[in-house]
């Protein structure tokens, strides 16, 4: 003898609906799966801007305040900045704010943006510190590409001058 589970409508609807559910979490969580390997390099310009061309200026530190401004590393980078503009303008950024309007690392110290990001600030000190060494922005791009960005420590470099 055998006896048969009759599903009752609602609960059929509900287990259609909690399917549904977990297709929709799967197939809009999936672009935010991959890897920074899998995503490629964010955007960057491949040399400096045309002759003529004025960059959009770098926020100035007294334009920093509270969260923005809250350890000496962060307003320190943007006085760095200020004065590699062009090598900024040719590196990518791996925080990925391509994504959301920005062309290069230049883009994040324009804003505010920078100061918040652990990323951009580490290369922007990366780059800084390549740049006194004597590296082309071809070559800085190459070591940021490389994640070598990844070891500087923001407390640490925040004595640079």
């Amino acid at each position: 003898m055998t006896t048969r589970v009759r599903i009752q409508p609602l609960a059929l609807r509900r287990i259609l609906t909690v399917a549904f559910l977990f297709l929709v979490t799967l197939v809009m969580s999936a672009p935010w799966a991959t890897s920074q390997e899998e995503v490629g390099v964010p955007a960057f310009n491949a040399g400096p801007p045309p002759k003529g061309t004025k960059l959009p200026p770098i926020l100035g530190k007294d334009q920093l305040w509270g969260a923005d401004a809250q350890s000496p590393y962060q307003t320190h980078a943007y006085d760095l900045a200020a004065e590699i503009p062009t090598v900024l303008h040719q590196q990518p950024c791996y925080c990925y704010c391509d994504r959301m309007g920005h062309n290069s690392l230049h883009s994040c110290f324009e804003s505010t943006h920078g100061a918040r990001c652990a990323i951009c600030l580490k290369e922007v000190y990366y780059s800084y510190r390549q740049h006194k060494k004597g590296r082309t922005a071809a070559q800085i791009r190459q070591g940021i590409i490389k994640g070598e960005w990844k070891q500087i420590d923001l407390e640490a470099v925040a004595a640079i001058h």
